[in-house]
């Protein structure tokens, strides 16, 4: 595409945005931008699907809901761009410079990831099912609540567990009107956590209970923790990316349980 043609169409999606006589949207789908040059573009709400921005310079530009399904990004620079609430779905963004992006809410199920730089990038809530992170740098990078389930990671620089990977070890749950629960979670127990510090265990004993009310599950409102006794899980979920996945869900320390602000609407188990 012309130079001059995109600075036009750049310039209705502006209008467009703003609700302005003579605005567009942009409709960029299929279009070759290889090496394109967009910094501080502002393509909220364009539709890129299928579009070509191989090696192209989105440097801090806006893709705020975006439609990018099966685009290629390849090799772009996409440091500090704004893809919340876009979708990826398919895209390939293999080598790509996402250094402190933001795919907050993005869609990147089955993307194309592989050995892109995500260092200081905000994942939170993003759609990752069945992508490809092998070899990607995820150091730094917020993955709250991003659901990893089937992807691939092979040699990606990413979230360590945050329980131990074997032996017995200590830990603290929150249930009904702040009541706190002191778990011992046996060396026997099956344990993971994703990409938060909450982990999850199939099997945990009651060592002591703190609180002035029964320990209710937060939840399950009809499941009662009682001191001394041991609860096990049936078909605990092995994917340490299924976050919400069933299971015995607990914190590491105290005081993360005491701080934790409970949506029941993610988790399973109690």
């Amino acid at each position: 595409m012309k130079k001059k043609n995109l600075k036009e169409i750049l310039k209705k999606h502006c209008l467009w945005l703003g609700g302005q006589d003579g605005g567009e949207r942009a409709d960029l789908r299929n279009v070759n931008l290889q090496n394109v040059h967009l910094r501080h573009a502002n393509l909220r709400r364009a539709n890129l699907q299928g579009a070509n921005l191989r090696d192209a310079n989105l440097r801090h530009a806006s893709l705020w809901d975006a439609k990018l399904m099966d685009a290629n990004l390849k090799g772009a620079d996409l440091r500090d761009a704004n893809f919340r609430a876009a979708d990826l779905q398919g895209a390939n963004l293999e080598d790509a410079i996402l250094i402190d992006a933001i795919l907050t809410d993005a869609n990147l199920r089955r993307a194309n990831l592989r050995g892109a730089d995500l260092r200081g990038a905000s994942l939170w809530d993003a759609k990752l099912m069945d992508a490809n992170l092998q070899d990607v740098n995820l150091r730094s990078a917020d993955l709250r609540d991003a659901d990893l389930t089937g992807c691939r990671l092979a040699r990606a620089q990413y979230y360590f567990p945050q329980c131990p990977t074997e032996g017995a070890f200590i830990g603290w749950k929150q249930c009904r009107n702040g009541v706190i629960v002191k778990l011992l979670i046996p060396e026997s127990a099956k344990r993971s956590s994703a990409t938060s510090r909450i982990c999850r265990a199939s099997k945990a004993k009651v060592l002591e209970i703190y609180g002035d009310a029964p320990a209710v599950s937060l939840n399950d409102r009809t499941f009662l923790y009682e001191k001394g006794q041991t609860y096990a899980v049936d078909g605990f979920c092995e994917d340490r990316w299924a976050y919400s996945a069933a299971g015995i869900h607990f914190f590491i320390t105290r005081e993360e349980a005491e701080n934790y602000e409970h949506n029941c609407e993610h988790i399973s188990g109690f």
